[in-house]
Order: C-alpha cells, then structure tokens, then sequence
C-alpha cells in the first residue's frame, strides 16, 4: 500500500504529519497497520489463483533489510511466492547486498530515490533541476543498488519516467537495470535505442554519465557519443 501522510486514504488516515515525504508511508504505515497489508495480500492470493497470474508483490518506502525481511515472510505466509522491494530510500541502496538478499526482486523508483538523494522536494517546481535523474550523484546511488542485485542475483527494474527517456534507458541498462518501465508512447523509442547498442557500449554509457560533474554534462556525455542514427531523432 503505497500510502501514508503524503497520499492520505480515508480507512488508513494517521493525521497531519509535519514531513509527510520522510513520515509514515509506504511500508511503515503496512508495519503500524499490518491488518491492512494482510486483506490486501489476501485478496492479491484469492486473485492469482482464480487467474493463475504470476503475481509480484512489491513493498514501498523500505529502509533496511529487516524491513524487507518482514514483508516477505508476510507475502510468503499468503501464499504468494514472489515479494520484492522498491528501493527509493539511499539506504536500502547502499545496502542492497543485504535488502535484496530478503526479497525476489527490486525495482529503483527512480522519482522518490532523486528526491531523498538530492534532499529536494518533488512537489515543488522550483527544485526540478535537483531532481533530475540525470543528476551523477543520483546515478551513482542507482549504481550501488544494481551492484547489490548483481550480488545477489536478483532482477532490479525501474518505476518511474526515467526509463521512458531513450538516452537515460541505455545508462540504465549500462549501470545493470534489468526491465524498465515506461508509457507505451515511450517504448518504440527506447527499444531502437537500445538495439543501437550493445550491452558493453551501455556500461560505456553509465561510466560517462557517472563521471560527469553535472546532470547536463552527463546527458551532453552521452549524447555525444550514443548511435548518431538514434540522437538524429531526439
């Protein structure tokens, strides 16, 4: 249940928070309120096996491995084999090794993970320079992740519109991302990127934005040295 102070529901409503983006959302208000976490993965159970669905069930706002630890032996206990974890906290990043060590998957939300790296609200239009994924500072978090389910072997995807952006999406593939996620007017673009390039040419890619001092500076990297075919139609 991606909900909390920030995005209010009337049968989970906790009160005014004073920083609602850093408060009880997410996975900590499924930890106060398990019994609403329990009805959901219930019905989630009760759905996939009328349907045979593969199902995935992911856990927003997670921290640290026990919190991870905790949600999958919730998930698990349903009957539901697959239980994974939206890494958008820097510290469930840095620890990845261990958070996804708890889990079947991850996935980087990359709008809420610029926001907590860069300390720059996303609600307000005046930070939207700080919060642009092109931002090194934010790659090099989404780096650590990726290391981390390299390690353990576990797919790490992306959520958010930072995979729509053809460029972006072969930094992505480069710093080891292994689904992205994007509107379907976004996915012919970004599959000709990335058939432009080979998995190499990627990381290439990933170095160059990482090494970068400014997110312009890395997009202008990049640019300059992806497909010409592909940056003619950008």
């Amino acid at each position: 249940l991606d909900a909390g102070a920030d995005k209010p529901l009337t049968f989970a409503d906790l009160g005014p928070e004073e920083n609602p983006a850093l408060g009880r959302r997410g996975l900590r208000l499924s930890a106060e309120r398990p019994d609403l976490l329990d009805s959901q993965l219930a019905a989630l159970a009760a759905a996939g096996k009328a349907t045979g669905a593969d199902l995935r069930v992911m856990a927003p706002m997670v921290a640290t491995a026990e919190e991870a630890a905790w949600f999958a032996r919730r998930v698990h206990e349903h009957g539901l084999p697959k239980a994974g974890v939206m890494i958008e906290v820097p510290a469930a990043a840095l620890r990845s090794h261990h958070v996804l060590a708890e889990v079947e998957f991850g996935s980087l939300g990359t709008n809420d993970l610029a926001q907590y790296t860069m300390a720059a609200d996303r609600m307000q239009g005046e930070l939207s320079d700080l919060l642009d994924p092109w931002q090194p500072a934010v790659l090099d978090v989404i780096a650590a992740a990726c290391t981390g389910a390299e390690t353990t072997g576990r797919p790490m995807g992306v959520c958010g519109e930072a995979g729509g952006d053809p460029l972006l999406a072969l930094v992505l593939v480069g710093l080891g991302v292994s689904s992205l996620s994007m509107a379907p007017s976004k996915v012919a673009m970004v599959r000709y990127a990335l058939s432009r390039h080979t998995w190499s040419q990627c990381q290439q890619l990933a170095t160059l934005a990482r090494a970068a001092r400014t997110a312009g500076d890395a997009l202008a990297a990049v640019r300059a040295e992806a497909d010409e075919e592909l940056t003619a139609l950008l």
